[in-house]
């Protein structure tokens, strides 16, 4: 388990003070943590910098839309 502790959290810069978004964190080793940012003492989704890659290039070319 990764201890979360220290980790500093971030929200999108385009979240404009919104409350209802995910939160980031890089992580030693180049783990990434996402968590929900209405529920900061919730659980919190940890990728490996490969799946965040991925995950990123996926959004970025629009794997993702709903439309």
């Amino acid at each position: 388990m990764i201890d979360l502790s220290g980790a500093k959290w971030f929200k999108s810069s385009r979240s404009q003070g919104a409350k209802d978004c995910v939160e980031v964190a890089h992580l030693d080793g180049g783990m990434v943590g996402v968590r929900d940012s209405k529920n900061p003492s919730g659980p919190a989704l940890v990728f490996t910098p490969t799946e965040w890659d991925v995950f990123l290039s996926g959004a970025h070319n629009g794997e993702f839309n709903r439309y």
